[in-house]
C-alpha cells in the first residue's frame, strides 16, 4: 500500500521530532510512508477564524497532493477531523472522497488499518494521557465520561502495553484544555484559564509525563508547565511509542 505522512504546520514549525518519530514508528511497523514535499497546511486555522472561503485553495491543494496515495497519515487527530469533517465544502469528486476517506490519524492508522494493539518496549514512567476534543469526540477515539465511566481507548490501550509504565487517573478524564486553534489568541483569558485546570489536575495527580496525540494540545499545556516551572514533561505520544530517548 501507498502511504504519505501528512505534517501539520505547528509540527512541522515547532516539533520537528514529532514528525521524524512518527516516520520512524511507521517504518518499525513495516510501512514505508512517503513525505510529499508538496504538501502544505490543511486549512483548519483559517476555517477556525470564520474564513473557510479562503480556506478552498488549501483544500483543493491537499487533495491534489495526495489522491495517488492508499492513506494519508499525521500525528493529528485535529488535522485528520479537519480534512474528514470539512473538506465536505468542496464539490465532492471522486479524488476528494477517496482523500477524506484515506486521511487517517497515526494511532488510529496503527490499531485500525495495520491491527496491532501493543506494541513492544518500557517506559517505567507515570504518564498522564490529555484526550484532543478533536480526537475523542470528532473521531471518536475514546470513551467519553458523559456516556460511560469507563476510561478506555485505542492510544490507552497503546500505551498501556508498554512495561512499566502507569497511566495517571485524572479527576476530569476528558476536559478540554482550552487551546481551540484561535480561540487561544481571540479569548486568550478563558483559554489559559482551562489550560492552567487542565495542568492542575495532572499535578495533583502525579504525572510525570504529559502525552496525547495532537501537538497543538500539547504546546498549550507545555507554555502553562513551561511559564510554572513545573516538574513535567510533555511529549506527543508517538515520541514514546516509537522509544525516543529524552
Amino acid at each position: 500500500m501507498r502511504v504519505a505522512l501528512f505534517i501539520p504546520c505547528y509540527v512541522d514549525q515547532f516539533y520537528p521530532q514529532v514528525g521524524i518519530a512518527s516516520l520512524q514508528l511507521l517504518q518499525k511497523l513495516g510501512v514505508q510512508a512517503h513525505f510529499p514535499a508538496q504538501q502544505t497546511c490543511c486549512g483548519q486555522p483559517l476555517a477556525n477564524s470564520g474564513c473557510e472561503r479562503e480556506a478552498l485553495p488549501i483544500y483543493h491543494h491537499f487533495v491534489d497532493t495526495f489522491q495517488d496515495y492508499d492513506y494519508v497519515v499525521a500525528p493529528s487527530g485535529s488535522c485528520v477531523y479537519h480534512v474528514r469533517k470539512h473538506f465536505d465544502k468542496l464539490e465532492q469528486t471522486a479524488p476528494v472522497q477517496k482523500v477524506r476517506a484515506a486521511t487517517y490519524d497515526l494511532i488510529d492508522f496503527i490499531t485500525q488499518v495495520l491491527d496491532i494493539t501493543e506494541l513492544p518496549g518500557q517506559f517505567p514512567h507515570k504518564v498522564g494521557l490529555h484526550l484532543s476534543c478533536h480526537g475523542q469526540r470528532g473521531l471518536h477515539q475514546a470513551n467519553e465520561s458523559e456516556m460511560t465511566p469507563v476510561r478506555d481507548g485505542q492510544l490507552r490501550r497503546l500505551l498501556s502495553s508498554l512495561d512499566g509504565i502507569e497511566l495517571t487517573e485524572l479527576d476530569r478524564n476528558d476536559e478540554c484544555c482550552g487551546f481551540g486553534g484561535t480561540f487561544c489568541v481571540s479569548e486568550e483569558a478563558i483559554s489559559a484559564r482551562m489550560g492552567q485546570d487542565r495542568v492542575q489536575d495532572h499535578l495533583r495527580n502525579g504525572t510525570t509525563i504529559l502525552t496525547g496525540g495532537d501537538m497543538s494540545c500539547l504546546m498549550h499545556l507545555q507554555g502553562i508547565v513551561r511559564r510554572r516551572q513545573l516538574p513535567m514533561k510533555v511529549l506527543h505520544a508517538v515520541e514514546i511509542l516509537n522509544g525516543t530517548r529524552f
